[in-house]
């Protein structure tokens, strides 16, 4: 049986990204995700792990804004946004959370020249216009060999909280 391939909607895609400062909190709402996922599906509408199910996404850094330009100037600075223009996630393995849908899925992320496996939950619903994948966990910034950015009296926080909303569309040329 083929796989039904889905490729990400950039636009309807979305990351957000909430850190804290010793001053206020930093919060950012991106989009422009590219990426795809391949998986099949059983009747109930869960996945079919008996099937290899295979993702990669990616966002270029620069999309990364928080409206205030002081921040996110050091930030890429600190991110070293030239050298790492992307931050890019596969997917290497799934298994079934507690009731679909809900998913363990584990996977590769490369951020700022390092690439680090993490295990994640996340809510994966199949429908007709496509697919779509949210989750949420906590990241320490300095499992990256980045040091958290700090202006003048103000210090960033390491642990950040990424929110991901996934919208995939099938592919129609497949």
């Amino acid at each position: 049986m083929a796989l039904t391939r889905y490729t990400l909607d950039s636009v309807r895609s979305c990351v957000w990204v909430s850190g804290r400062s010793s001053l206020h909190p930093i919060n950012t709402e991106t989009r422009g995700i590219t990426g795809w996922l391949e998986a099949d599906t059983r009747a109930d509408g869960s996945l079919d792990l008996d099937q290899t199910v295979s993702g990669e996404l990616e966002l270029a850094v620069e999309r990364l804004t928080s409206g205030n330009a002081l921040y996110d100037r050091e930030l890429r600075r600190r991110m070293d946004a030239r050298r790492y223009p992307t931050i890019a996630g596969r997917l290497t393995g799934i298994t079934f959370g507690d009731a679909h849908p809900d998913y363990m899925v584990t996977g590769e992320i490369s951020f700022h020249g390092k690439t680090k496996t993490f295990k994640h939950g996340m809510q994966i619903s199949v429908h007709e216009e496509g697919i779509a994948l949210t989750g949420d966990d906590v990241f320490d910034i300095r499992e990256f060999g980045m040091k958290p950015p700090s202006m003048l009296m103000v210090r960033v926080y390491p642990e950040i909280t990424v929110r991901v909303e996934l919208h995939g569309v099938r592919d129609a040329s497949r």
